[in-house]
């Protein structure tokens, strides 16, 4: 059975932040997706996309699609027991994604090298059609107020 992560994730699980523009269930201006992590680490969160956050008439902004895409794959990174943040995004737009419409939004890993994991989503209607699909590279992050001990800066290279 699958199990749902939002705002916060139970036992050791990443935390995620409760103002999260993406996820954060306190954040009344945000999205507030609520993912799906199913056994093999992919994600998947459903919406309804309103007038709020549209370009043009009728269409998502390009930028809530890349922030779907983004927030797709790092939970699939983060179902991975990652802490990771996106260094890189990539997104193709295939289809306008219509506000008003069902939209479903799908992340999962591609490649885990420990301190770098690559991630892909898909954004589709409904009807199955891909909107737009996203690549995405994620690296390990440290706590504030812990310095980065990397391999440029005198430390080991098991750090960032």
């Amino acid at each position: 059975m699958p199990s749902v992560v939002s705002g916060r994730s139970p036992g050791d699980s990443p935390q995620f932040q409760n103002t999260c523009f993406g996820c954060g269930a306190a954040n009344t201006n945000g999205l507030q997706l609520k993912f799906r992590i199913e056994a093999n680490g992919t994600t998947t969160a459903s919406l309804v996309p309103d007038a709020r956050w549209e370009g043009l008439r009728g269409t998502l902004h390009g930028g809530i699609v890349a922030t779907l895409l983004d927030e797709a794959m790092a939970k699939a990174v983060a179902a991975k027991g990652h802490q990771m943040m996106t260094v890189e995004l990539r997104v193709r737009l295939h289809a306008p994604a219509r506000t008003g419409d069902q939209l479903q939004v799908t992340g999962w890993v591609v490649s885990d090298r420990s301190r770098l994991v690559e991630a892909e989503a898909s954004l589709r209607s409904a009807d199955g059609r891909e909107c737009a699909h996203g690549w995405g590279k994620f690296l390990q992050w440290t706590k504030p107020g812990h310095e980065n001990t990397g391999p440029r800066n005198g430390g080991s290279d098991k750090t960032l």
